[in-house]
């Protein structure tokens, strides 16, 4: 079931993009095996496995990755793989016996996915970091945020899950791809900073042309333009106001009962804070609920801003089955949808080592090997 059957990953557990990544390529339908640690400390806020949402779909074996026993079943799982996918800092898994030159040199076909925030080369490249350090050096940081106000975190979003997440999936598939002619694999360098560099090649383009101003919350995609932004209502909930062509603009006035004067001269900026004013005015004359039957599914360019909880009872997700509920925790359904081979259901991610004797029994070794390594402590 679904587009990726077949695909056999291994993942080096981890935090961040990379678990994220090995949940997309999960949830359409490939074999992903998680190599845990043999404890869990380290790998980010404790929770039950249920509610990592982005560690479900797995199977997991539990090994130690120091000991010779630990790697050599590691590689062994490798041997047998089309992915493997590391998040470590650059250098680390050649440490270990488990980098590129190790895993290919057994296996050549292998497309070997690195994850990092600076990428594997450069003067950075061995500096810790996070999210928010990586999408401020791509540029991206400086453009978020209220006029006047300090540069936003957008969560982690831009940088681990846009810039990370989504450009290792992207570059892992590439990867397959051009297998298919050469027969070989390769290693695929994803480093956050490029990936939320590229999210932002249109603004860069912007600022080339003239057209973009460094000063936050002056621009027509930041909160900068009044009929492109979010208000509050008089209940104290927000709506999101997105009218950037004048068609649509005309209908969110004519709605709001704006004057003809600021549709007439919508993109006229020095009338831009008084329009402001008259559309949170406006806006804060009725509830949320009462935007919403007046606007949702008009050329408007109206949304609810609604929560995490709201969002997953929306009418619109519900009509398109946009969440589901695994194991008792409501999340996000497997996206992009296919229409021939539709991802399987999801599965709750895995205790630590929930598999580890099923897996090792599909590397090769026998009960006796198994009970080997459980004996060294290799594997749990």
């Amino acid at each position: 079931m679904g587009p990726l059957n077949g695909l056999r990953v291994v993942e080096l557990a981890g935090i961040g993009p990379a678990p994220m990544c090995c949940m997309l390529l999960a949830d359409l339908g490939a074999d992903v095996v998680r190599v845990d640690r043999l404890e869990a400390s380290g790998l980010g806020v404790a929770m039950a496995p249920r509610h990592d949402v982005n560690a479900r779909g797995r199977r997991s074996l539990a090994a130690d990755l120091k000991s010779p026993a630990g790697r050599e079943a590691v590689l062994r799982l490798a041997d047998r793989a089309d992915v493997l996918i590391e998040g470590f800092r650059p250098g680390v898994t050649e440490k270990l016996g488990l980098g590129p030159t190790d895993c290919m040199a057994r296996n050549a076909r292998l497309v070997y996915g690195r994850m990092t925030g600076f990428g594997q080369q450069g003067p950075l490249a061995q500096a810790a970091g996070h999210d928010l350090n990586y999408i401020a050096l791509s540029g991206a940081l400086h453009a978020i945020g209220a006029a006047g106000g300090a540069p936003l975190p957008p969560l982690n979003l831009v940088g681990d899950y846009g810039g990370g997440a989504l450009y290792l999936a992207f570059g892992v598939l590439a990867a397959l791809h051009e297998r298919q002619h050469s027969g070989r694999g390769q290693v695929v360098d994803a480093a956050m900073v490029d990936g939320a560099a590229s999210l932002a090649s249109m603004f860069y383009g912007l600022a080339a042309a003239g057209q973009w101003s460094d000063e936050r919350g002056g621009n027509l995609l930041d909160g900068g333009a009044p009929f492109y932004g979010s208000y509050e209502t008089a209940d104290g909930r927000w709506v999101s106001l997105a009218a950037l062509e004048p068609k649509f603009f005309a209908q969110l006035a004519a709605a709001l009962e704006l004057e003809p004067r600021f549709v007439a001269r919508q993109y006229d900026r020095s009338l831009w804070p008084e329009m402001r004013a008259a559309i949170a005015a406006a806006v804060r004359r009725h509830t949320r609920e009462a935007w919403c039957e007046r606007l949702e599914g008009s050329d408007a360019c109206f949304a609810p801003v609604l929560t995490f909880a709201e969002a997953a009872q929306h009418r619109h997700a519900r009509a398109r089955a946009a969440f589901v509920t695994i194991d008792g925790v409501v999340q996000p359904a497997p996206a992009p949808r296919f229409d021939r081979t539709p991802a399987p259901p999801p599965r709750a991610a895995p205790q630590i080592g929930a598999h580890t004797d099923e897996l090792l029994a599909e590397a090769g070794y026998d009960a006796a090997g198994i009970a080997a390594l459980r004996a060294q402590g290799a594997v749990r």
